[in-house]
């Protein structure tokens, strides 16, 4: 049976009749839904690995230090 068949039965019942269709319908969407949204939490530990060593202090305090040696600029003309 195909999903437009199915839909096409479901437009056939009555209000009452859909609602409970939906009753019976949602919590296996739920469980399906919480299933996979935990199985999808992975760890970020390492991700950044291949990228090397982090700067050490020094190192940023020198190149912060290089980069605001002229700020602000005076462009008096």
């Amino acid at each position: 049976m195909t999903f437009e068949q199915i839909v096409s039965l479901a437009k056939q019942l009555s209000p009452v009749e859909k609602l409970h269709l939906v009753e019976r319908v949602i919590p296996d969407l739920e469980a399906s839904v919480q299933s996979s949204q935990s199985s999808k939490s992975i760890s970020l530990y390492g991700s950044l690995a291949d990228l090397g060593h982090a700067p050490s202090p020094k190192d940023i305090d020198d190149n912060r230090r290089d980069m605001f040696q002229n700020f602000p600029r005076s462009n008096a003309a």
